[in-house]
């Protein structure tokens, strides 16, 4: 899995997930997932050789293992937005109204609950690093209190956090194996680098004279590509992926 791309098609009702060779971007095959719903993130584990699938409207997870196309999934009971995957293999699934990031096993054992705090209003993704703290976006309507927060391993205390420029929307975030964190800040369709302590570095866009919106970002730490799904403003079931050298 290490030398693949997963594609999840949210506007398809078979065949929803692409595989693309990750160096000739060659389409390889495709895979469905069935009696799915809604298409809110995925992320892939190559520990388990499966990817994960948040239905955000069946308020599900969807596990399909990436050889032999099996398909199974687990209720969240806190409608779920976004996924990822941490160092012990276990996801980590981010739930948008009630503040809460979940830690479940591969098969959907929930392992724990994190209460974020209030100041982390409207959690939109989360990222755990290697020494267990958090790296969360958040956010909600209108402008106010969007920030990048890295929080103690618990999810109780902000340690530092980054605001951004006005309007921003940081929507999804990745880390590299150096710490360094990229946002997808869809409001000003830019990705964000910040260092380990989340000052800010550089930002770079889409350079598209359409308006693309970063929507997902996914970090090939071999060789250092950065993935961005991005959607058109004009036709919200538009897509493409661009890639970056990083």
């Amino acid at each position: 899995m290490e030398d693949e791309v997963f594609v999840l098609r949210g506007n398809k009702s078979s065949d929803q997930i692409e595989v693309y060779d990750n160096k000739t971007h060659l389409l390889k095959r495709r895979l469905s997932v069935p009696n799915i719903r809604g298409f809110a993130d995925m992320t892939a584990s190559e520990h388990y050789e499966c990817v994960y699938i948040v239905d955000h409207i069946a308020g599900c997870i969807h596990k399909i293992h990436v050889k032999y196309s099996e398909a199974t999934r687990w209720a969240i009971s806190d409608e779920p937005l976004s996924i990822s995957e941490n160092m012990a293999h276990n996801v980590l699934v981010t739930c948008l109204f009630v503040r809460k990031i979940k830690e479940f096993r591969s098969h959907g054992e929930l392992l724990r609950e994190v209460k974020l705090p209030v100041e982390v209003n409207k959690p939109r993704h989360a990222i755990q690093l290697a020494n267990g703290q958090l790296v969360v976006c958040h956010g909600g309507p209108g402008g106010q209190g969007h920030r990048v927060c890295l929080l103690t391993a618990d999810g109780g205390q902000i340690v530092h956090s980054y605001s951004g420029e006005a309007g921003s929307l940081p929507y999804h975030v990745e880390v590299d194996d150096n710490g360094f964190v990229f946002v997808a800040d869809l409001k000003n369709q830019k990705v964000t680098v910040l260092s380990p302590t989340l000052n800010f570095i550089r930002q770079f866009g889409l350079a598209s004279e359409e308006k693309w919106w970063p929507w997902r970002l996914v970090m090939d730490m071999v060789e250092r590509r950065l993935y961005v799904a991005a959607m058109n403003d004009n036709d919200l079931e538009a897509g493409r992926v661009v890639v970056f050298s990083v």
